[in-house]
């Protein structure tokens, strides 16, 4: 059956986000409805509001979600109606090279699914039946949505939808970089720019693996005196002179963090390693954007730059991870969730995110 929904809809790049109803189909093969509970308010659908990330709309925005199966289509053999699950943003085939050899974000058929289904069709229609394209081939930021089996990842029944949304995205991206791309190793020093939602979770995933100092950089204090209750061992207020700060607090760090997705700052934080360090670009640039820096420091210090998408997840080995870290009481879920809204209330909850109000804003769907 094709259900209606309420959903936050960008219509054009740089407009105010609307909150329109919507007709979700029923699911095809491989494909499983579910109604939303709770999706985190991502940075990442700002950009693509604002074409920073091109993808064309209309748009159903949304992809750090939570949520109940309520349907499931042909051929689905690991769901049912009533499961719990989260979504996976990035589109895995399982079985191309890139997924056989461990790193399913870099999937050869990732791109057909950044704003449809992996068939290059969508559920998703307006109220005068017009095709609505969905962010990531997920569109969550709505209370139904159709996807494919490999975008959805099923939890346990005792984490609080509402936490469990921000695996599907922030706490996977920060925490997933500095357990899986760049393998910090205990006693390591750390720093960190931006304290956002994604900086916090690499904040704390470098507290959870064992760094021994961990350096926060902002250019709000607010945010940074939230790092130091992830793990901030100390803090730098963000501005020129900051890669100086960084390594008299260091003697220069082992590993450095960019979670802002600009050149200038992956220059900085460049500037603040030591010999052998390396640095992990996480933040989501425009396509324009560039980094220089200096070639001699590559091989001269032995330095290092990689870039890190979506954590580089493994969805299905490293959820699971993950609320294991969180029922130990390390991995901090609780106290990222800073705003609760109703769908209704979206574009006020893009407002909070851009003036940097909350670690992470919530959307509840009940």
């Amino acid at each position: 059956m094709t259900r209606t929904a309420r959903a936050a809809v960008c219509r054009d790049w740089n407009q105010p986000i609307g909150v329109e109803t919507i007709q979700v189909e029923p699911p095809r093969r491989d494909e499983v409805t579910i109604r939303l509970h709770a999706c985190g308010v991502c940075h990442s659908d700002l950009s693509a509001a604002t074409g920073v990330i091109a993808f064309p709309p209309p748009l159903v925005l949304g992809h750090e979600g939570a949520g109940e199966v309520v349907a499931v289509g042909e051929g689905v053999e690991d769901f049912q109606a009533g499961d719990r699950v989260i979504t996976s943003f990035v589109s895995m085939c399982g079985t191309c090279r890139y997924c056989n050899a461990g790193r399913p974000v870099l999937c050869e058929t990732v791109n057909s699914a950044l704003t449809t289904l992996p068939d290059g069709t969508v559920r998703t229609h307006d109220g005068d039946g017009n095709a609505l394209n969905v962010f990531s081939g997920c569109g969550v930021m709505a209370e139904y949505a159709t996807l494919h089996v490999n975008n959805v990842v099923p939890v346990t029944d005792d984490v609080p939808m509402d936490r469990a949304a921000l695996v599907g995205c922030a706490v996977m991206t920060g925490v997933g970089a500095v357990f899986n791309t760049a393998q910090l190793e205990p006693g390591s020093t750390a720093v960190v720019f931006g304290a956002g939602g994604v900086g916090l979770n690499v904040i704390q995933g470098c507290r959870i693996a064992g760094a021994r100092q961990i350096v926060a950089v902002d250019m709000s204090e607010d945010k940074l005196e939230t790092a130091r209750q992830f793990g901030a061992t100390d803090t730098v207020l963000a501005d020129d002179k900051a890669p100086k700060a960084v390594r008299k607090l260091t003697g220069g760090a082992d590993y450095a963090f960019e979670c802002v997705g600009r050149g200038a700052v992956a220059e900085q934080a460049y500037a603040c390693l030591g010999k052998g360090g390396t640095v992990i670009i996480v933040g989501v640039a425009p396509r324009d954007d560039m980094t220089r820096i200096n070639t001699l420091s590559l091989p001269a210090q032995e330095r290092g730059i990689r870039g890190s998408w979506f954590g580089s997840a493994r969805p299905r080995y490293d959820f699971p991870r993950l609320f294991g870290l969180y029922a130990g009481g390390q991995l901090l879920l609780d106290e990222l969730v800073s705003q609760r809204y109703t769908i209704e209330e979206a574009p006020r909850a893009f407002a909070d995110m851009e003036a940097g109000r909350n670690a992470r804003g919530v959307i509840l769907f009940e």
